[in-house]
């Protein structure tokens, strides 16, 4: 089975753990929010001593791909490069939402659809609907969500919402088919489909890689100095 380096850097939660197969052997998150250029090799080393390998051992290097945090997809993107590239380890790139979508899909079987969602400030998310069998039912967009945002679809079935987009919606869209879980990006979310990928031979060009960042960075231009 092929040992991969999982990276979830989307949001503001740092995650790094190694896979064989569908196994997890090693998991580390950061606790504090936005030290991913601070911790996310630190998390990469901890898991590495936890297994007893070191990353020549490693068959590829999994990324959550976005949309989320641009500092924080541009640090973990950074860092999964230079591995890949100082060791020669192919990249595999993992769709944020869908992922999210599946850890929810495996806490509630039995919803009929699944919106994740990732926080974008203020009311604003990036997010993608899926349906039962967690086909994509629309691409990732940035909504600005209000109390009639979703209602179409709450009223054919039960919703599930995930990320951490997901808490800050519960008290503006207020439905009885609305399930709110609070839940977290972590790397182990990305082992299903980096698995997948890995068995496909389903490659990202690294040297030509970019995460989905979705917007540009916020950048203000600071006033005149007198």
């Amino acid at each position: 089975m092929p040992l991969i380096l999982n990276i979830e850097s989307a949001t503001d939660v740092c995650s790094v753990c190694i896979s064989d197969g569908l196994q997890v052997l090693a998991l580390e998150e950061a606790t504090e929010p936005y030290r991913h250029s601070e911790k996310l090799t630190v998390l990469i080393q901890n898991c590495l001593s936890r297994t007893g390998l070191d990353l020549k051992k490693m068959d590829a290097i999994a990324l959550s791909n976005g949309p989320g945090s641009y500092t924080s997809l541009r640090v973990g993107s950074s860092v999964a490069k230079g591995i890949c590239y100082a060791l020669g380890l192919p990249l595999i790139a993992v769709d944020t939402l869908k992922s999210l979508a599946f850890a929810a899909a495996a806490a509630y079987p039995n919803a009929d659809f699944y919106c994740a969602m990732i926080d974008a400030r203020r009311m604003e998310v990036y997010t993608s609907l899926f349906d039962a069998r967690l086909s994509l039912l629309n691409l990732a967009t940035a909504l600005i969500v209000d109390a009639n945002s979703f209602s179409e679809v709450l009223e054919k079935g039960e919703v599930v919402f995930c990320g951490n987009g997901a808490p800050k919606c519960k008290e503006i869209i207020r439905h009885s088919n609305a399930v709110f879980i609070p839940q977290i990006c972590t790397a182990s979310n990305l082992i299903a489909f980096s698995f997948e990928k890995f068995s496909k031979r389903d490659f990202t060009d690294f040297a030509l890689y970019e995460p989905f960042y979705f917007k540009a960075p916020n950048i203000t231009v600071p006033g005149k100095i007198l």
